[in-house]
């Protein structure tokens, strides 16, 4: 029997409930920093991913060569700092603000091929709600945080960038697993040097284990679903609702209340990215390979 495809409706599902178990797993990963700190977390959080999609994806090395093994080591490389960068950063501000400021990077990376007056207004959207969360508003936000924040998210321009490039070299997603592999293995040795032992304590280890799969392995295969029957415009604006996601997993899970200010900055920013959704053009492929080739060498 043929299986059923995911109707329109049920993809709309999906995208959400990857936003969902993203920001979630990322607050549930805050409450081990305590014990093992941000780069704890984050080393449990790659290696179990690591070990889970090596598991069920099998990839293989053979028949790739060192072009593409240099793109796999790059892509590694870029997510564990991207993610060790973001933990660092919702260790000193509210995750809801961080997700915003994070954003900021594909956000640009949406305008850099763009030309048009209107993108313009989207960039002062932007631009708005980065003051508003960063100091411009009484209750502003640790400044370290904040640059955390903004590191992840140029990184995660990079990582979009790399991404693509695995998907052109690797079948399926054996790429991620392997750049997964490769992010564990760098993180490895500052996570063990700042929480030791504290790693493979059974509470620990468990809340990790379940970030690992919140934060990786069930947001990336609802997304294959949802991909497979929406259209990337709307999977884009679905997915720009996210940092508002993460407001509410940090006042649920971790009770961090936000200020008026800071909600408006959030929502400033959330507006800018639906735009370049919805009116910019979208990022082909060619421009993308130029994208790479300009700032990853």
């Amino acid at each position: 029997m043929r299986r059923a495809e995911p109707t329109a409706g049920t993809a709309v599902t999906f995208v959400l409930g990857s936003a969902f178990s993203l920001q979630f797993g990322a607050a549930f990963a805050a409450l081990i920093f305590p014990y093992v700190g941000p780069l704890g977390a984050v080393t449990i959080r790659l290696v179990v991913a690591a070990v889970v999609l090596m598991a069920v994806l099998r990839p293989r090395l053979r028949g790739h060569g060192r072009p593409d093994l240099l793109a796999v080591l790059a892509f590694g490389l870029v997510l564990a700092a991207m993610n060790a960068c973001y933990y660092q950063s919702i260790d000193r501000i509210p995750i809801g603000a961080a997700v915003t400021l994070e954003f900021l990077g594909p956000l640009a990376l949406a305008l850099i091929t763009s030309r048009r007056l209107l993108d313009l207004v989207w960039v002062g959207f932007g631009a708005g709600g980065v003051v508003l969360l960063s100091g411009g508003a009484p209750d502003g936000l640790d400044p370290v945080g904040v640059a955390f924040a903004l590191a992840a998210g140029t990184l995660w321009a990079c990582y979009i960038l790399l991404s693509a490039q695995a998907g052109k070299r690797f079948r399926r997603a054996d790429g991620l697993a392997l750049a997964m592999v490769v992010g564990g293995v760098a993180i490895l040795p500052f996570g063990v040097g700042t929480a030791g032992a504290s790693l493979v304590d059974p509470p620990v280890l468990a809340i990790g284990a379940l970030v690992a799969l919140m934060s990786s392995v069930v947001p990336y295969s609802l997304e294959l679903l949802a991909l497979k029957r929406i259209r990337p415009g709307t999977f884009g604006i679905l997915m720009s609702l996210e940092p508002a996601v993460a407001a509410l997993a940090g006042v649920v899970v971790l009770s961090q209340l936000l200020g008026g200010w800071q909600l408006l900055g959030i929502a400033l920013v959330v507006v800018a990215s639906i735009g370049v959704t919805t009116f910019g053009k979208p990022l082909k492929e060619p421009q993308r390979e130029e994208l790479a080739d300009r700032y990853l060498g």
